[in-house]
C-alpha cells in the first residue's frame, strides 16, 4: 500500500511540473514565439536626387521599422543575432540601413552603408532598423523572422512600403542617352568610316524616356522617341542611324521599359555629330505628330587618328616696328595635320595664313604703339582645337635712311687696311639710336669681344692674315634689320727697331 501511494504522489508531481506548476519556473511557458513588424510610413516619395538616408525631419525618404517578438505575451530573451530581416521583394525601390553609428555599418568616411538584408539583436524583445527609398517607384516587401530556440519554429512577419505611390504620370518629362557600347565608353569617340587606324566607326546606343516621377514611360503602341542627326557639321555628312529595318538621318522608335535601341554609323568626315532626341509629352507618341516636344541634344566626336592632344604654347614675339615687314611662323605640338589657324587682336597690317600658321605683314603707320595680346585658335584634322596667346609690342617706324655709317648700298664697303703687327680698332655707327650689332664670318684675328653689342671690332693681324677679307655686319632695331658686307685688307707693317722684317712683310 505504501508503494502505491508513493507512485501516485510522483505521478501528481510530474503532472504539475508539465503544467508549469510545482517546483518549475512560474514564468516559463510552452507557447510559441509571436513576431510583429511595423513601419512608421507605408509610403515614401521617389528619391530622384539620391538624397542620403537619415533620421528626422530632414530625411523625408527614410522610414523606421520596428520588429518585436513575444512568448506568452512576454518579451523574448535578449541577445545578439535574434532577428533576421531582408527585402523580400522590390529591392530596386530601396535598401535597408542600420543607422546605428556602428563603424561596421559605415564606409571609411562615416557614411551609412546600404544592405539588402540585416541581422539584429533583441533588447526587451525587439529592435529597429530603416528603409530608404531609391529612385525607382514600386512596392518593397520587408520580412523579418525569429527562431524559437526550444521548438526550432521560425516565425515571420512582413510589411509593404510603397515608393512613389501615385507619382508616375506616364507623360514624358525627360529623355536621355543611358548606354553605349563598352569600347565607345572607353574611347569617347568614333573613327571615320574609312579610317586606317582601326578605330570603331559605329556604336550601339539606348535612349530612355522618363515621366515626371523619373520613371520609365509606358511602352504601349506607337513610337516613343525620335532621333535625328542635325545638319551643319562636316561629320554629319554621310553619317546615319540604324535600327531594325530603319536607316537614315531620322528614326522613330518604340521602347521596351521606356528604352529605345539604335546604332550610329559615322561618315568620312571628322568633327562633331549632333543628335537630337525628342519625345512627345502630349500623348507619348511621336509617330502621329509631335505636339509638346521634350528634347535633348547629344554630341559624338568623330576622328581619323589618335594623337597626343593638340597644344599651342603662349609666345612673346618681341618688338614689331611700324612700316617694317615682319614674319613669324607659329607652331603647335600634338594634333593631327593639317591645321587651320586664326588669330584675333592683331595690330592693323598683320595677319595669319590659315593653312600654314605664318604670321606676316607690315604694321600700319596708324596702329597704336603699345603692347598687344592676340588670341590664337588652331583646329586640327580631327576638328579638335586649342587656343593660346601671342604677345608683341608695336613701336614707331624707322627713318628711311636706316644705314650702317655711310655704307647704305649692297656694294662691298671697305674698312681700309690694317698693317701687320699694328693694333686695329673700328667702331660702327648707325643712322638711328638703340641699335644692336651682329658680326658674321669675321677674320680670325678680329673679335667683337664684350663690346660687340656696341659695334666695336679690334685685333692685331699677323703675316698669315695678309690679304683682303670679307665679313657681314647686321644692325637691328626692333624687328627691322639691315645687313651689309664689309672688307678689310691686311698689309705689310712697319718693322720695329730690332725686329725681323720678315715677320711684318706680306708676300
Amino acid at each position: 500500500m505504501l508503494k502505491k501511494v508513493k507512485f501516485l504522489m510522483l505521478a501528481v508531481a510530474a503532472a504539475l511540473s508539465a503544467c508549469g506548476g510545482g517546483g518549475g519556473n512560474p514564468g516559463q511557458t510552452d507557447e510559441n514565439y509571436a513576431i510583429t513588424l511595423r513601419t512608421e510610413k507605408v509610403t515614401l516619395p521617389v528619391n530622384v536626387g539620391s538624397y542620403p538616408a537619415g533620421i528626422g525631419v530632414y530625411a523625408p525618404f527614410t522610414t523606421t521599422l520596428y520588429v518585436n517578438a513575444t512568448k506568452g505575451g512576454a518579451p523574448i530573451p535578449g541577445g545578439p543575432n535574434i532577428f533576421g530581416c531582408n527585402t523580400e521583394y522590390g529591392l530596386g525601390s530601396g535598401p535597408l540601413y542600420y543607422l546605428d553609428g556602428d563603424p561596421a555599418h559605415e564606409d571609411d568616411d562615416g557614411n551609412p552603408l546600404a544592405f539588402r538584408s540585416i541581422t539584429l539583436g533583441a533588447n526587451s524583445g525587439g529592435n529597429s532598423f530603416h528603409f530608404h527609398a531609391g529612385n525607382q517607384a514600386g512596392t518593397a516587401t520587408i520580412t523579418c523572422s525569429v527562431t524559437d530556440p526550444r521548438s526550432g519554429r521560425v516565425e515571420r512577419a512582413s510589411v509593404n512600403i510603397t515608393v512613389g505611390a501615385g507619382a508616375a504620370t506616364g507623360k514624358p518629362a525627360s529623355v536621355r542617352v543611358i548606354a553605349q557600347t563598352p569600347e565607345f565608353e572607353r574611347l569617347g569617340y568614333l573613327g571615320t568610316k574609312s579610317n586606317p587606324n582601326r578605330i570603331i566607326n559605329q556604336v550601339g546606343m539606348q535612349a530612355l524616356v522618363l515621366d515626371d516621377g523619373n520613371q520609365p514611360t509606358p511602352d504601349g503602341s506607337g513610337a516613343k522617341v525620335q532621333i535625328r542627326i542635325l545638319a551643319g557639321t562636316e561629320a554629319a555628312v554621310g553619317a546615319r542611324l540604324v535600327s531594325g529595318n530603319q536607316s537614315g538621318s531620322i528614326l522613330q522608335l518604340s521602347s521596351i521599359g521606356g528604352v529605345a535601341l539604335f546604332s550610329l554609323l559615322s561618315g568620312e568626315e571628322t568633327g562633331p555629330i549632333f543628335m537630337e532626341f525628342t519625345t512627345d509629352r502630349f500623348d507619348n507618341n511621336v509617330a502621329n505628330g509631335i505636339q509638346d516636344p521634350i528634347s535633348i541634344i547629344e554630341q559624338i566626336s568623330v576622328i581619323e587618328g589618335v594623337t597626343t592632344p593638340i597644344n599651342f604654347t603662349d609666345v612673346d614675339l618681341g618688338t614689331v616696328t611700324k612700316g617694317v615687314p615682319f614674319t613669324s611662323l607659329l607652331t603647335v605640338s600634338g594634333g593631327l595635320p593639317p591645321f587651320v589657324w586664326s588669330v584675333t587682336g592683331l595690330p592693323a597690317g598683320l595677319s595669319v595664313d590659315a593653312s600654314t600658321g605664318m604670321l606676316s605683314g607690315t604694321v600700319s603707320s596708324t596702329a597704336e604703339e603699345r603692347d598687344y595680346r592676340a588670341t590664337v585658335a588652331v583646329v586640327d584634322k580631327n576638328k579638335l582645337s586649342t587656343t593660346g596667346t601671342i604677345k608683341l609690342k608695336v613701336v614707331g617706324g624707322l627713318p628711311e635712311d636706316f644705314a650702317i655709317g655711310d655704307c647704305n648700298s649692297n656694294a662691298v664697303c671697305s674698312l681700309g687696311s690694317a698693317p701687320v703687327g699694328t693694333s686695329f680698332t673700328y667702331s660702327f655707327v648707325a643712322s638711328v639710336s638703340d641699335v644692336t650689332w651682329r658680326f658674321t664670318s669675321l677674320p680670325a684675328w678680329l673679335t667683337s669681344g664684350t663690346t660687340g653689342s656696341a659695334g666695336v671690332l679690334n685685333g692685331t693681324p699677323k703675316v698669315n692674315n695678309c690679304g683682303s677679307q670679307r665679313f657681314l655686319v647686321t644692325a637691328t632695331k626692333g624687328s627691322a634689320s639691315i645687313t651689309r658686307t664689309f672688307s678689310i685688307t691686311v698689309v705689310t707693317g712697319a718693322t720695329p727697331p730690332g725686329g725681323d722684317p720678315i715677320e711684318y712683310t706680306c708676300p
